[in-house]
């Protein structure tokens, strides 16, 4: 199967995943996921590493007559959760860059 970057910037959409994660998970640079990304020619085991690592996190890659992706039953679970629940740093650091910029106003 050929993994192609439309397919990553998917997969990352649909699981709410930034560069940094996916460079993380994939044991690579940010650099390299955007060379990716943006069509640049990269090493075979490196594209190979950026797809495990996203099917790691829970999507399934197809090549119909399209290229295209979908999340597994437990991918699309965690995603339905509130952003809060999946994920309570985050929520953090909302709650204290808003708390931040009331600050700054008073």
């Amino acid at each position: 199967m050929i993994f192609l970057p439309v397919q990553c910037r998917m997969a990352r959409a649909a699981l709410g995943m930034g560069v940094r994660e996916l460079a993380a998970a994939a044991k690579v640079s940010t650099d390299t996921v955007a060379r990716f990304e943006r069509g640049d020619e990269l090493k075979e085991r490196t594209i190979d590493a950026l797809q495990r690592a996203l099917e790691a996190a829970g999507v399934e890659f197809t090549n119909g007559d399209q290229p295209g992706m979908r999340l597994t039953k437990a991918a699309a679970a965690r995603s339905a959760e509130p952003a809060s629940a999946s994920n309570p740093t985050v929520a953090a650091k909302v709650v204290r860059r808003k708390t931040a910029k009331a600050a700054q106003k008073r």
